[in-house]
């Protein structure tokens, strides 16, 4: 029975808002002909050197938003072969920021120990705080501990262990092995050593309280963040701690944060409406999941299969799956 509703939805909502990017397609650009090959399985370079043999124009700015594109989607070996193709023919000189990225794309495709060797044949002038930061990240995706906290001591001595972003990934690293009660130290380092936490460290450390049952923790680290002039507060923060809260057994507590995280929401931010719908869902508030996805619809204008996805799983977790037809 879930299955057939779940059906009828999704293919209500592909028949209200399917789309075609004739624009694009028209133009024949290079993206147009790149993005459609959606197998991982499939290689880009055909269509690049093609693009070349026809005698059309290479702009690297196109190339690094397709490389960026690529990524968002997970597409990691086509991105990673573009890269690579712009390298191998010149198309420009690689700086340290494309070969951040190559290394990153190499590490997420190849593996750590790949990684570190494209990082070893490096220039010396091309070994910065962003090529030092990608190999970083990929020892922490992989979790390989040693080899991190070696690397960042490294990076220490080298100064580049300047930005917020080098021990968010090293608190990453301890929330993947399990380790939460090392991700406070963490955030106090950081501090120790004037780096500035953002807002993922603040959050980060947040939720390192709440998996260990530390409210009061996670309520010191949000009145900090709430304390920093130069942090903005936003929507996802408050929903980490209404998730915390609804955890801990305090409905009061949490849909005070989730009215604040509404509060912070960009009104055409469809992921932060599934959030906050998915966490009144999960405090039995029908009428707040309602009123949530009413805005949604009015903001967001139209919806994709994700939004009704999170509808139907809300509708599930309070026994309404039935009504929701109409919605």
């Amino acid at each position: 029975m879930h299955s057939k509703l779940f059906s009828e939805i999704l293919i209500r909502n592909a028949r209200s808002s399917r789309s075609y990017y004739t624009n694009t397609a028209s133009k024949a650009s290079l993206y147009s002909r790149i993005s459609p090959l959606g197998s991982p399985t499939t290689s880009v370079v055909p269509e690049l050197d093609d693009w070349i043999q026809k005698g059309k124009r290479v702009r690297v700015g196109e190339l690094q938003r397709i490389i960026h594109d690529l990524r968002k989607r997970r597409r990691f070996s086509q991105a990673l072969e573009i890269s690579e193709w712009m390298n191998k023919k010149g198309v420009c000189v690689f700086s340290p920021t494309e070969h951040a990225v190559q290394l990153d794309l190499i590490g997420k495709v190849h593996g750590f120990v790949a990684a570190e060797s494209y990082f070893d044949n490096l220039k010396e002038h091309d070994q910065n705080d962003k090529t030092y930061g990608a190999l970083l990240n990929c020892y922490v995706r992989q979790r390989q501990t040693d080899k991190s906290l070696s690397h960042l001591q490294k990076m220490k001595e080298k100064g580049f262990a300047s930005s917020s972003l080098t021990y968010n990934d090293i608190m990453c690293l301890y929330v993947n092995i399990g380790q939460h009660e090392k991700v406070p130290d963490v955030l106090a380092e950081m501090k120790d050593n004037n780096v500035s936490p953002d807002n993922f460290s603040y959050r980060i450390c947040m939720n390192s309280y709440g998996v260990r049952s530390d409210i009061e923790g996670m309520e010191r680290v949000l009145k900090e963040m709430e304390s920093q002039p130069e942090i903005t507060m936003d929507w996802n923060t408050y929903a980490v701690a209404a998730n915390l809260y609804i955890k801990a057994g305090q409905p009061d507590k949490a849909t005070s944060a989730l009215k604040k995280s509404e509060e912070k929401l960009d009104k055409k931010d469809s992921s932060g409406y599934n959030q906050l719908i998915s966490l009144y869902a999960k405090l039995e508030n029908k009428e707040e999941v309602l009123r949530v996805w009413e805005l949604q619809k009015s903001a967001c204008k139209r919806c994709i299969n994700k939004d009704y996805i999170v509808m139907l799983e809300s509708f599930v977790r309070l026994g309404e799956l039935e009504k929701l037809r109409k919605y």
